[in-house]
């Protein structure tokens, strides 16, 4: 009978352990499930109303844990609020706002890699019938990831747009820069007012999507007259392959277009496009991921 009753009292021990263990690892799947899952990239809104008030760049501004660090090129940018000269509309609180009516980069750094950055901009235009281009460059330690532009659909007197870039590799600065005039309306000065910047943070789920390309090769480089870039896709879809030089600026797109999985090779003669030595980022995109490489240009 104490026999029975230890085996009995064995295969109770056990069976409680076991479900012990499988409760432990069912809560650990489900706690990787939602670290894993879309719904938890959530987007940090900084809206700049606890800012310094007429306080000149540089800043430093922490909104859920993400802390960005505002810097600027020329005379650069201040902290104002609805006592500034001129509010478009849509701008509350405090917003950044141009020190003078001459061109200014704005400089924003990250302690967190991001892969998606947003901010709402006007530009100087007084009822025109186009608008400029504002340009949004992405980096990652210093190396070039991406650019995107934005040209305003509703142009006018200050037309209110939102410039954005999304690479999901990673990115931890960027540069918002006035890129270009309206084509039919210059009259007015080379400046942009910001508001509401918007970033979402990487995390578990962008890493699922890492591998589309393998390894890009650029042979020769440093490029003297052509080079040749290799890589393969993990899977078919269209690609974009443009080269940037070290502001941002498209130099050369040499691809767009849908390319089947496998290997594939671009062929580049610096020559024929007149390009002038120096470093340069060649950049490989696809449908949710890019991928940038530098090159140098002999002459």
């Amino acid at each position: 009978m104490k026999t029975l009753d230890l085996q009995k009292t064995r295969e109770t021990v056990f069976g409680k352990c076991n479900l012990i263990l499988t409760t432990c690892i069912t809560i650990l799947f489900f706690c990787m499930i939602a670290q894993v899952s879309p719904t938890s990239a959530q987007a940090v809104l900084f809206d700049f109303d606890n800012a310094p008030l007429h306080s000149p760049l540089p800043i430093n501004q922490t909104v859920s844990g993400v802390t960005a660090h505002f810097s600027a090129t020329g005379q650069g940018y201040s902290i104002q609020d609805n006592g500034a000269p001129v509010v478009p509309l849509g701008f509350t609180g405090r917003f950044i706002y141009p020190s003078s009516i001459y061109l200014a980069d704005l400089l924003i750094s990250f302690d967190k890699t991001l892969i998606d950055f947003s901010i709402m901009y006007s530009c100087q235009e007084l009822a025109c019938d186009d608008a400029a281009t504002m340009r949004v460059t992405a980096y990652m330690n210093g190396s070039l990831v991406g650019t995107n532009t934005r040209m305003t659909s509703h142009p006018g007197t200050w037309p209110v747009d939102t410039l954005r870039c999304s690479f999901a590799q990673g990115f931890d600065s960027v540069v918002v820069h006035y890129d270009s005039r309206p084509p039919t309306c210059q009259d007015f000065g080379v400046v942009f007012i910001c508001d509401n910047m918007r970033v979402t943070v990487f995390n578990a789920t962008e890493i699922l999507n890492l591998k589309k390309f393998n390894e890009v090769l650029i042979i020769p480089n440093p490029v003297p007259k052509s080079t040749t870039i290799s890589f393969s896709l993990i899977q078919s879809e269209k690609i974009n392959i443009n080269v940037y030089d070290t502001k941002g600026r498209i130099i050369k797109n040499l691809f767009n277009g849908y390319l089947i999985k496998g290997e594939h090779q671009i062929n580049w003669d610096v020559n024929d496009d007149a390009v002038k030595g120096g470093v340069y980022f060649l950049n490989i995109t696809g449908a949710n991921y890019s991928r940038s490489c530098k090159l140098v240009v002999v002459n």
